[in-house]
């Protein structure tokens, strides 16, 4: 090479690298931003236009209706049967436990995450996140719980709801305080308390799980089917990619069968031919239990699914290259595979537990009162019959499910942009 071409080899400048757009990146102004996006051309601000009017005239609609024109004294009245149902009233103290318990781990798991994310800031590895971003994570649960008290109209009730936002704070503060080597075992705290609420409940005498309903027995489904359907659905993705050929074999057929056939029919198949695979003389499940067991083995083939499409797309090297290192094949799954998995499918995965949390209100067909159906059930009372409140309860309820699914959803989000998913 020639002394002029090491010279102009010398002199070239690093090509600038584009760092992918964050939270933390410095935002237009909103004058800038509507010019750019709402208003850039004149197709778009026609468009603009209209879809405002359209948008304004739907939240008037809804204001005018939330505020004016709805009955919601029939919610009023039964709002403690909308949560419990015919949970007996005076054990509703076992309920307030539970949340007490469960308030505590969730302050412990969120002082504790806050406390990784805040090392990871400290050593360069993220970016500190901007408070509205948790404003906008827990505000769905504070509006819901918000309107819960409105409708509930009591100062115990508010008192007691004080109490649990307290638990939860304090517990915050003692997870920011845990050293950082004792931060995975907050996992298990969490799991501890989740059975520890449910012993508060049901055991010492407590109420079994056949007199349960309304938004009880919902969060009952929708978090029990979560945290047994995604080990067996791991479990399965894993099955069907095995070398051995029966594992192979068994878990395609599941997967294939469970995935083939509509959820109404599972449930159907659990409350009426589960007794029939457990062996003679054993007690009858409840039916709260027969429900549960459905969704578990329904849900679970779809994460399956979903987790399978994330084992694929590790490359293969990376298991070459743990085989390399002497990484037995359990290892090299615990370790290298499944983190990997896991993390490439989280939108997945939490779109399909929104789905579980949703699908509870299929479970009246078996006889349960979930949400749902007590919202039906109470427009049948002498007080209310035939006045057409229908759709006052399922406003109601509906508002409660999209507090929860929109929830899940931010949490999802959160969880992805820590991740780093879909950022190269």
């Amino acid at each position: 090479m020639t002394d002029t071409a090491a010279t102009r080899v010398d002199t070239l400048e690093p090509i600038p690298v584009l760092e992918p757009e964050g939270p933390s990146q410095r935002r237009l102004p909103p004058r800038d931003w509507a010019r750019a996006n709402l208003f850039s051309s004149r197709v778009n601000t026609v468009l603009t236009l209209v879809f405002g009017l359209l948008l304004a005239w739907l939240v008037f609609r809804v204001v005018r209706f939330a505020f004016f024109d709805a009955r919601w004294l029939i919610i009023e009245r039964n709002i403690t049967n909308l949560m419990v149902f015919h949970f007996p009233r005076g054990e509703l103290w076992r309920v307030w436990a539970a949340l007490y318990v469960l308030a505590g781990a969730v302050g412990l798991g969120v002082g504790a995450a806050g406390l990784r994310r805040m090392l990871e800031v400290e050593e360069g590895r993220a970016a500190e996140a901007p408070r509205s971003l948790t404003m906008r994570r827990i505000g769905p649960l504070v509006l819901l719980v918000a309107v819960l008290l409105v409708f509930a109209r009591s100062l115990t009730a508010t008192a007691l709801v004080a109490g649990v936002a307290a638990v939860a704070i304090g517990f915050r503060f003692v997870g920011q305080r845990v050293p950082p080597r004792h931060v995975r075992l907050v996992a298990l705290a969490i799991l501890a308390a989740i059975a520890g609420s449910y012993l508060v409940i049901t055991a010492f005498g407590g109420v079994p799980r056949d007199r349960w309903g309304g938004l009880l027995l919902t969060a009952f489904l929708a978090v029990g089917g979560i945290l047994l359907s995604f080990p067996l659905g791991v479990l399965l993705a894993l099955g069907r990619r095995s070398t051995l050929p029966a594992v192979r074999l068994v878990c395609t057929v599941y997967i294939e069968l469970i995935r083939g056939v509509p959820l109404i029919t599972v449930l159907f198949m659990s409350a009426f031919a589960l007794g029939f695979f457990l062996p003679p003389g054993s007690d009858r499940p409840t039916a709260v239990t027969r429900a549960l067991v459905a969704l578990v083995l329904f849900t679970a083939a779809y994460v399956a699914e979903i987790v399978r499409g994330g084992l694929q797309g590790v490359p293969r090297g990376q298991i070459e290259a743990a085989q390399a290192l002497g990484l037995s094949p359990l290892k090299t799954t615990r370790l290298i595979v499944l983190p990997q998995a896991l993390r490439s499918v989280i939108p997945g995965l939490v779109g399909q537990f929104i789905s579980l949390f949703k699908d509870t209100s299929l479970v009246f067909i078996v006889g349960l009162s979930e949400l749902l159906a007590v919202a039906q059930n109470i427009t049948k009372q002498p007080d209310f019959v035939a006045q057409g409140l229908f759709v006052e309860t399922l406003i109601f309820a509906a508002f409660v499910y999209w507090a929860g699914s929109y929830w899940m959803s931010r949490e999802s989000q959160r969880l992805e942009t820590r991740l780093g998913v879909g950022v190269r």
